[in-house]
């Protein structure tokens, strides 16, 4: 790496240890980011099973009185990990609306799969 790629500009006796830290410090954040996306992939796992649910039993896709819950308990982990609440509760409404968006595209699945059974039992019947 090049004193250049270090974002210091700098080039020295310790370069060695930093750029070694640096690394270091980068594996650790790519293993946080994969368990990150392993994370949100089971979260939505379990929000597609939801959303199955809901659709079959007709209920709306968005739960606002959920949602404030959870913002709401979200805003308190973040501060209890010193985590910026209001960063917490962006990433929580951008999760949200997938989710809402993904529930939406289920119940219309559940609607045509319905309606194409109905069709049929009216065509055989």
């Amino acid at each position: 790496m090049t004193p250049s790629n270090t974002g210091t500009g700098r080039s020295g006796a310790g370069d060695t240890a930093v750029l070694a830290e640096l690394q270091r410090l980068r594996e650790s954040i790519d293993n946080i980011d994969a368990a990150v996306v392993h994370m949100l992939a089971e979260r939505f796992k379990c929000t597609q099973q939801v959303g199955h649910l809901k659709a079959e039993h007709q209920l709306p896709p968005a739960d606002p009185d959920r949602e404030a819950q959870q913002i709401a308990r979200l805003r308190t982990l973040a501060e209890s990990a010193h985590l910026d609440p209001a960063f917490a509760e962006k990433l929580l409404n951008f999760i949200v609306a997938e989710v809402i968006r993904h529930h939406e595209r289920i119940a219309e699945e559940v609607v045509a799969a319905e309606d194409t059974t109905a069709g049929v039992s009216r065509a055989t019947g």
